[in-house]
């Protein structure tokens, strides 16, 4: 061990070396069969950034674990059959092939695709496509708050989630983030009834018939009380709101723009080829 370390540390002395050609002489540091490990193929974040004494230590575990390494790739590449090693060298073929296919193309689409998308063409779009946003399950946009049993001001709070009013909306919110142990406004935004009736931990078994008949509701148990006012809801097989699938039309139509500029390159690429005599079919 120690001969090892000291062989390293002489290792790290030379390693700024130069040869009379003025390159830098590559240095050994070890030997696993026939291939050699060069003291700068050691990765700069394990030479680099610790101590003298850590730098030895990390430096010799790093090439230890590169002998076990290549000597377990020698023993596995001779003891291998050769229709396994080809089929091996076909699959490392094809995977080179797919990520040099891949990065030119995501190259191209980040230099000449129109990433765009305007509002008018997500409108036009869920316009022309209100059959494929047909709701699944129900929605809603609800104000949700839970406060414990003991809270000073939930009378007050029981008030003010009922009122619209822009100076009740701001006290209820002051009171909220004072005593509210969750308070959550979903007033923009639509999620599903599913998510609300999770946070209020009952089992509403028809939520279309709740819907229907509250637009605020209050339970509780023994250390929570719970309040739901109900905005507006959607129920299931009814269209969606444009604003709840709006995401997802940006990514119908990015996807669709990103499936035609890859058709639209191979022809490209395709047909200069014909044109220049670089592919011919025999």
């Amino acid at each position: 061990m120690n001969r090892i370390i000291t062989f390293i540390f002489t290792i790290i002395l030379l390693s700024g070396c130069i040869s009379n050609n003025n390159t830098p002489k590559r240095i050994p540091v070890a030997k696993a069969g026939d291939v050699v490990l060069y003291y700068d193929e050691i990765p700069a974040a394990i030479k680099d950034g610790i101590t003298e004494t850590d730098s030895i230590i990390v430096i010799h575990n790093y090439i230890n674990k590169w002998g076990k390494s290549e000597l377990l790739f020698q023993k596995a590449e001779q003891n291998l059959s050769a229709d396994l090693l080809k089929d091996i060298e076909e699959q490392v073929k094809m995977t080179r092939f797919d990520l040099v296919t891949h990065e030119y193309q995501r190259q191209m689409m980040l230099e000449k695709m129109d990433t765009l998308i305007t509002e008018e063409e997500l409108e036009s779009y869920y316009a022309a496509n209100e059959n494929s946003f047909v709701l699944n399950t129900n929605i809603v946009k609800a104000l949700f708050i839970k406060l414990p049993v003991e809270t000073p001001a939930i009378d007050r709070i029981r008030v003010l989630a009922r009122s619209t009013t822009q100076n009740d909306i701001r006290e209820l919110e002051t009171l909220c983030y004072q005593f509210a142990e969750k308070f959550d406004v979903f007033n923009e935004d639509w999620i599903t009834m599913d998510r609300l009736i999770f946070e209020l931990k009952e089992n509403i078994t028809n939520q279309e018939s709740f819907l229907r008949r509250n637009t605020f509701y209050e339970s509780r148990d023994s250390s929570s009380v719970y309040f739901v006012t109900i905005y507006d809801y959607r129920l299931r097989g009814a269209l969606s709101p444009f604003e709840y699938v709006r995401n997802d039309i940006k990514r119908i139509i990015w996807n669709n723009r990103r499936i035609q500029f890859l058709r639209s390159l191979d022809n490209g690429i395709y047909n200069e080829a014909l044109r220049n005599n670089s592919f011919k079919i025999y």
